[in-house]
């Protein structure tokens, strides 16, 4: 809910354009899952279906090629964003490099305010996971990792994390539709703020780095068509490949 001000009272707010709108619906689509990793994305169609001309539906997929959700390729046309396991690998060496700097720094500058934002947030959590709720457990999910970055008050982390923050929300919408990923999930969130409520630092960082590589072994999981294997209540454990 929007809170008013002085200043801000009595002020018209413009109306979200066509392409806002047309980007809204197609970056909530992809991180849901409804358009998959690698998905052809046609603009005569997008704009069909949406209702509109094509000039703001190119304008959304721009929008959301600069947010690393849609990759554009010259004669070739536009794909939901896909990667590769290395990139997979280098996407979360660099969440691990931000998250565990920023949760430090949030610890020791701001550990009032992140404790407060954490046990809010698994609250909430908490009633999503047992309502079966994935949309609200997902969304729980992803301020609560936000409110750590926020927490270390230093915007350079920020504004690095936001580069591939929807990248990792769309990675973890394939995860949520598991259930005992989410149980493993749950269990590893509840301890990390559970940590970060007693101001355990050690523990706040070590528990964050095995949630983060848990998380990327799934993901690697996927990739390679295994099942995936949640690790046993936040504890990690040697994955089997098969034999092809």
């Amino acid at each position: 809910m929007d809170i008013e001000t002085a200043e801000t009272r009595g002020k018209l707010r413009r109306p979200k354009s066509l392409t806002e709108m047309a980007a809204d619906e197609l970056r909530a689509r992809i991180l849901d899952g409804q358009f998959q990793l690698g998905m052809a994305l046609s603009e005569n169609a997008l704009a069909a279906e949406l209702g509109i001309s094509k000039t703001p539906v190119r304008e959304a997929l721009l929008q959301l090629k600069l947010e690393g959700l849609v990759d554009i390729h010259p004669q070739r046309g536009s794909f939901v964003f896909q990667l590769a396991a290395e990139q997979v690998i280098a996407i979360t060496e660099l969440r691990e490099i931000l998250e565990l700097a920023a949760v430090r720094l949030a610890m020791s500058r701001n550990r009032a305010a992140l404790a407060a934002a954490a046990a809010r947030c698994f609250e909430t959590m908490c009633q999503s996971y047992q309502a079966g709720d994935i949309p609200g457990y997902r969304r729980q999910d992803r301020l609560l990792h936000d409110a750590i970055i926020e927490s270390a008050g230093n915007e350079y982390i920020r504004a690095a994390y936001a580069g591939v923050s929807f990248r990792v929300q769309a990675l973890r919408g394939r995860l949520t539709r598991e259930r005992a990923l989410n149980e493993a999930s749950f269990h590893e969130h509840r301890r990390i703020v559970e940590r970060i409520v007693a101001g355990d630092e050690t523990a706040v960082r070590r528990l964050l780095g095995r949630h983060i590589n848990n998380t990327k072994q799934t993901y690697l999981d996927l990739l390679a068509g295994l099942p995936p294997t949640p690790p046993g209540r936040g504890l990690t454990r040697p994955r089997k490949r098969r034999a092809k």
